[in-house]
């Protein structure tokens, strides 16, 4: 069984970032999916370069993820280009939760 971008996107809805309490979805950290042959590979960003706890938002990626079935390899890439904006990334639900404008 494929798996497909909409079905990893949904899983990535399950990964938080711990300190804001929103997930990394609807926070506008994921910037691409690419999905060939059960290899799925994941660009994402952070709220910061120095984001203490990035490391283990990537690992939650990967083991969320990998528990789609027929997914063999999860691959995550850091980048900040684009830098994160929180007022054009973020969905308008997640900033209403945080009250930004």
């Amino acid at each position: 069984m494929a798996v497909s971008e909409p079905e990893v996107r949904e899983v990535l809805r399950t990964v938080y970032d711990p300190e804001l309490h929103i997930n990394i979805v609807d926070l506008g950290l994921v910037y691409d999916i690419d999905v060939k042959e059960g290899d799925i590979g994941v660009t994402m960003t952070l709220t910061s370069p120095g984001c203490p706890v990035g490391p283990m938002i990537t690992e939650q990626v990967q083991q969320n993820v990998k528990l789609l079935p027929g997914v063999k390899d999860v691959k995550v890439g850091i980048t900040f280009t684009p830098p994160w904006d929180p007022y054009t990334m973020m969905s308008e639900e997640a900033r209403d939760e945080l009250g930004i404008e």
